[in-house]
Order: C-alpha cells, then sequence, then structure tokens
C-alpha cells in the first residue's frame, strides 16, 4: 500500500496533494485504518514513515518542506473529525517568514523545527520538527499556499525570541518596514508583549527599525504633498513663542495657514501612557494658539495618502474661516 492506493471508499477529493501525504491517525480512523495497520505500514522497509506523534507520512522517502508544514500543524491542532481543517494552530517564527517570503529568513527546508503557536491551554509538548509556542489570544491568521500563518508582527516576535544574533534581528525587522509588511509600532507591540526589549541585542535592532520607520513615514508624507499638489509647506520645524517656550516640532507647517501635520510614530513602550499624556497637552496647546494640527499615522499614509492629503487640504482651506492663529516663530529642527 502506498499513498496512491485508495485507503477507504471515503472521498479524499477535498484534501490537497500534499493533505492526501500527510494524515493524522483520526483521518487514517476516519479511512478505516486502525492504529495496528498504521504502525505495520511503518516498520523498517515499510511504505509509510511516522513523521510526528499520531501523524503518518504516506511514502517512505525524505519528508518535504511542505509535507513538515502540514505534519506539524496536524500534530499541533486540536483534535478533531473531518480533514483538511487546523484548529487552534497556525506557523509562525521564522517558517511563518518564509512562507511570507522573507528574503532574510532562511529557507523552510534549512529549518530543523518548525514552530506552531497555539493556545497556551494545549496539552501538548513539542516533539520532532514539531516546536509549540504558545499564546494568550491566537492572532486571525493569513493562509498562504493553503497553510494558516501567522501575521507578520507575531511572526517576527516569535522568530526573534529564537535568535541571539543581532545583525539576524536587524535584518528581519528592516525587511518588514523597508517592504512595507507591517508598521514599527506593531512589530514593538509584539516584542513588548513577548518580553523581549531585556535583551541588548533586540532593544539595538528596535532603534534602528524605529528611525527606518521614521524616514520612510517621512518620505511617504513628501511624496503625498507632491502627488496631490498641497501647497509646499516648511518641513520639520520648531515652534517657539516670540521670547516665550518651545512649542515643540512639527512634520510639516504652513504658517499662512496655521495648519502643522505630525507624524504619530510612537511605538508601545513601558511609558505608553506618559508620552500620550505630553503629546496630547502640546497638541491642545497648539489648538488653543489656533493653530489646527492634522494627525497622521504611518499606516494611514501608505495605506490612503489620497484621504490624508483630503484632511489635509480641508484645514487649509477652512483656515480662512477661523480666526487668525497667534503669531509663533518657525525655527528649523
Amino acid at each position: 500500500m502506498n499513498h496512491y492506493t485508495p485507503l477507504s471508499p471515503l472521498p479524499l477529493s477535498h484534501l490537497s496533494d500534499v493533505q492526501r501525504r500527510v494524515l493524522s491517525a483520526v483521518q487514517l480512523r476516519e479511512h478505516g485504518v486502525s492504529a495496528a495497520r498504521a504502525a505495520a505500514q511503518c516498520r523498517d522497509g515499510g511504505p509509510w514513515q511516522q513523521l510526528l506523534p499520531g501523524v503518518y507520512l504516506l511514502h517512505s522517502g525524505p519528508p518535504t518542506s511542505e509535507e513538515r508544514l502540514h505534519g506539524a500543524l496536524l500534530y499541533a491542532a486540536r483534535p478533531q473529525e473531518g480533514a483538511g481543517r487546523y484548529r487552534e494552530a497556525m506557523i509562525t517564527g521564522l517558517a511563518a517568514l518564509a512562507l511570507h517570503r522573507f528574503s532574510a529568513a532562511p529557507p523552510l527546508l534549512s529549518l530543523d523545527r518548525v514552530d506552531v503557536l497555539v493556545p497556551r491551554t494545549r496539552r501538548l509538548r513539542s516533539a520532532g520538527c514539531a516546536r509549540l509556542v504558545r499564546a494568550h489570544s491566537l492572532p486571525r491568521p493569513q493562509e498562504i499556499t493553503g497553510v494558516p500563518v501567522a501575521p507578520v508582527p507575531r511572526a517576527l516576535a516569535d522568530a526573534v525570541a529564537q535568535l541571539a544574533d543581532g545583525d539576524s534581528v536587524r535584518r528581519l525587522l528592516t525587511e518588514a518596514v523597508r517592504g512595507g509588511r507591517c508598521e514599527p509600532a506593531a512589530v514593538v507591540k509584539e516584542l513588548t508583549r513577548a518580553r523581549l526589549l531585556t535583551r541588548p541585542h533586540v532593544v539595538d535592532a528596535v532603534d534602528s527599525l524605529l528611525a527606518e520607520g521614521r524616514a520612510l513615514a517621512e518620505d511617504r508624507l513628501y511624496e503625498m504633498v507632491r502627488s496631490q499638489r498641497l501647497p509646499d509647506p516648511v518641513w520639520n520645524v520648531d515652534l517657539r513663542l516670540p521670547g516665550g517656550p518651545n512649542l515643540g516640532g512639527v512634520d510639516a507647517y504652513w504658517p499662512e495657514h496655521a495648519v502643522a501635520v505630525e507624524l504619530d510614530t510612537r511605538a508601545p513602550r513601558h511609558d505608553e501612557d506618559t508620552m500620550w499624556s505630553e503629546y496630547a497637552r502640546r497638541r491642545e496647546h497648539l489648538e488653543r494658539l489656533g493653530i489646527t494640527v492634522v494627525h497622521i499615522t504611518p499606516k494611514k499614509l501608505r495605506e490612503s495618502p489620497e484621504q490624508q492629503a483630503t484632511v489635509v487640504r480641508t484645514a487649509l482651506m477652512a483656515s480662512c474661516d477661523r480666526d487668525p492663529a497667534s503669531y509663533v516663530v518657525v525655527l528649523p529642527r
């Protein structure tokens, strides 16, 4: 018997080709294959092999990377009747980044283990090529080539948890931001949740990530103003009351309209509440002086630049209907 031989009259048409080659004990039982018969097929020289506890590979050759992925998911998923679904399990870590096509992630075949994200209450241990990663709550997976995969920020955090090399961490984080796969704040949030920001090499990589994210957001802001034909502002300036205190910096300012744009590139940290309170106080102060502050996140700037340009244009046009703003000194930042 081999994987081309029908197991039973039950149809296999709902399964992909790789899912027909990798089956769990539950699935085999549904097709009339007992545990004893499966064990017999896996004896030395037999046509099958046991890939993981309760997971069988229906050929005797080396498993492909696809077969290892599906085998790891079958091992980690909640047992259930019916094949083809991986309940409460998804690929994460370096394997997930490889599926997301990160050039900085190693090829799937070179990975000794496949990380699988499962609920923390799952009573199962890592085994063979499957390493279990536990989460208090599972994110919504993305499906890539029929495989449930953790979103990029979560996959990055789980990969970074296994890496001691700062250069490798930096390459992965930089590729995530440069490629527009996620915002720096989302990555930092996951790294914070995983308590990885106590590791010096991770902190250094995050600092580079935030600088990279800031530069990309500024470039997108320049491009938005140019492509949407907004009036030219003064860029990256500090505002100050004449003879008074510094009011803080803004990313773009239209002095004739008293309109400022601020990019919110803050990342979640332990002092997030303090940072937000300071930001809110500064914004309220500017608005009391008659300056309209347009708040734009890098994500909105990347996903809907036309909409953000409309918000800025509306603020510029509305300046004619407002009382004149207080005079402020504009200084290079």
